[in-house]
């Protein structure tokens, strides 16, 4: 808005110490966290009462938070950052880290979003696993996982952001392999985890470079020291932070675990794919804002992979029939857009927060209605055996509907003021990126129709035993809120919030002038969203479905493959590493396990062989004893001459 080169936090305003209400900054994370521990240790004694409380836990989080809100609102700009510091967590030498929170602009929306959505997740979970006989630690695994993520998002330091980061990362284990019992789903979980995994390192990498560089892992500190760090160094960092958030944010070439990740329980795919889990890498990029502001080609590779797994994402939605893989290559697509916001710096920082909050409301919207339809469709998720379900399940439709009209961004929708912004940020940076931006919108428009039109008009192609029925009030609730916040969070947030001042001081914010005017690039980017809907809708409700997928073009292959991606890497990575572990256990088992083997062998034998000497006759021990007075004697000759 001013103009100007956007300031680290640090330079914008300075963490002052809890008091009154922020004192209670560390409940927001023991409440669920405690939950987690009830129920995960209490045993069958909790399984009546135990969703219950998963659901009251994280109730009183998204309450604490509200009123945490309001306060915050009520301060001066410069003392919205406040900090708790509970203990000296680690100390060694001159280095220390506390175990220390921190609460400022940013990292409230996060915990709105996390603790409100979380909620709304949780009380459908009440419906949706009520016949599930492990559902009592089903509902510990969403309080841990909200748990992880409040951490994760409250961290006053890059150390205590990493043991959310990994809480986060075994929670989704947990919750994707939750009906372990099925080989898909405990395979899935296990991808997610590996996979993650090699993002970790990205991360644990960072956090170890800005040791050596700065003496501390301290926001405050990082933040304030980045402009005397050396340009290669910052690039260094900002790659390896890059490499973590594509793990954590699923985006190109860490994709390939998100489309497994469907094989839990729906609820779960709400919670990763909205609230938590891929949101981080988002976060994680916008909080490290003075890094990559000073790492310029940092910063251009963090455009580069958004733009490419926006367009992956999106292509993939296209042509998968489950319905659940579908708004999970969605979720890729949007979070690229977010993740392309974050990199064009201080000009994208606040779209990025932006559209991820709305997403986060629309795409769990979306995730519950497929649930939903799941439910009254006998866990189908094969789209091409739905069709006319608006007719039996009307609440799921116009809240999904709700849902759909903003990830497609029609206004006055709440997608429509995100995801437009992002594009008009992309073009200010370069005609290229926005038009990428505006293309992705089109290829949006053409799935989330195709999605809608399959599932919910036409003629019916259900299965002779299906009995399609609308869900019960537990679920409905919650889906008919997420509708309600589709609508109108997005001019709440702009109008009323203003979000680009409330983040300003974290983030920073400029605006430069582009060559094409505002309001044609809202027209163009609107129409292509439209022209992509109209196909689909020609394609998908006013055509014939075949309940069988035709064999289709070589990109809708490829798109049903994912791209290939799960093949690129198994060729990269998978099989390097498998032949790699067998020439290790090969080096183990011959070289090391040989070398102490052969040592310990032939220690024995020497032995064996010494132990012949011991016969037990004075004879022969005296003429040992004379042959060796001998041998001394004739050694002492020998040294004189």
């Amino acid at each position: 808005m001013n103009g100007t080169v956007a300031l680290s936090a640090a330079d914008l305003q300075q963490v002052t110490p809890a008091t009154g209400i922020f004192t209670l900054i560390a409940l927001l994370i023991a409440l669920p966290l405690a939950g987690a521990a009830i129920l995960l240790l209490g045993g069958r004694r909790t399984n009546r009462w135990g969703p219950y409380l998963g659901v009251l836990t994280v109730t009183g989080s998204a309450v604490l938070a509200i009123v945490m809100l309001v306060k915050l609102m009520s301060l001066p700009t410069g003392s919205r950052s406040i900090g708790q510091n509970l203990y000296q967590w680690v100390f060694a030498g001159s280095f220390k880290v506390n175990f220390a929170f921190q609460l400022d602009q940013l990292s409230i929306v996060f915990v709105l979003l996390i603790t409100i959505v979380g909620t709304l997740i949780h009380i459908y979970s009440l419906g949706y696993m009520a016949h599930d006989v492990d559902r009592r630690k089903f509902f510990g695994y969403l309080n841990l996982f909200v748990a992880a993520m409040l951490i994760l998002v409250l961290a006053g330091n890059y150390l205590l952001l990493y043991v959310g980061w990994e809480g986060v990362g075994l929670a989704s284990y947990l919750l994707i392999g939750f009906w372990q019992y099925k080989p898909a789903a405990a395979a899935a979980a296990k991808k997610a985890f590996v996979i993650n995994r090699v993002g970790d390192v990205g991360l644990s990498l960072a956090i170890m470079v800005m040791f050596v560089t700065f003496g501390t892992v301290n926001y405050s500190d990082v933040f304030g020291s980045a402009s005397h760090a050396s340009q290669g160094t910052l690039t260094a960092i900002g790659l390896l932070l890059l490499l973590a958030a594509c793990g954590k944010s699923a985006q190109f070439p860490l994709q390939s675990w998100l489309l497994d990740a469907m094989e839990g329980p729906t609820p779960v795919s709400a919670l990763i794919h909205a609230a938590t889990m891929v949101t981080a890498g988002v976060y994680l990029i916008v909080r490290s804002n003075a890094i990559f502001d000073r790492a310029p080609w940092a910063a251009g590779m963090v455009i580069a992979i958004g733009i490419i797994t926006m367009f992956m994402g999106a292509i993939i939605g296209s042509a998968k029939d489950d319905i659940k893989k579908s708004l999970a290559g969605s979720t890729m697509s949007q979070i690229g857009y977010m993740i392309t916001a974050a990199g064009l710096g201080p000009i994208g920082y606040v779209f990025a927060i932006f559209h991820l909050l709305t997403h986060g409301v629309f795409k769990a919207g979306l995730f519950l209605g497929a649930g939903s339809v799941m439910h009254g469709m006998k866990d189908n998720v094969n789209m091409r055996m739905y069709g006319a379900l608006r007719k039996v399940m009307v609440v799921t439709f116009i809240t999904f509907g709700a849902c759909y009209l903003s990830i497609i961004g029609i206004p006055p929708f709440s997608g429509f003021w995100s995801k437009d912004d992002i594009i008009h940020a992309a073009f200010e940076r370069g005609t290229l990126i926005g038009v990428a931006g505006v293309l992705v919108a089109g290829i949006t428009g053409f799935y989330m129709t195709r999605m809608v039109a399959m599932t919910f008009f036409g003629k019916a192609r259900w299965e002779d035993d299906a009995h399609p029925h609308e869900s019960p009030k537990v679920m409905t609730i919650p889906l008919v809120i997420l509708g309600v916040g589709a609508v109108v969070l997005g001019m709440a947030l702009l109008f009323w919030g203003n979000i680009k001042t409330w983040l300003e001081p974290v983030t920073g914010l400029t605006e430069a002038p582009t060559v094409i005017p505002d309001w044609a690039i809202m027209t163009i980017s609107l129409a292509c969203v439209l022209v992509g809907a109209a196909i689909a809708f020609v394609m998908y409700a006013r055509r014939s479905v075949p309940t069988t997928a035709p064999r289709g073009s070589w990109l809708t292959r490829a798109a049903r493959e994912e791209l290939y991606g799960n093949e690129v890497n198994n060729t990269l990575v998978v099989r390097p590493s498998y032949y790699a572990s067998r020439v290790l256990n090969w080096f183990d088992a011959r070289a090391i396990d040989g070398f102490v083997n052969g040592l310990g062998g032939f220690t024995g034998a020497a032995g064996t062989r010494l132990r012949r000497m011991q016969t037990g006759f004075a004879r022969s021990y005296a003429l040992s004893m004379v042959g060796g007075a001998v041998l001394v004697i004739l050694a002492l000759v020998l040294v004189r001459l």
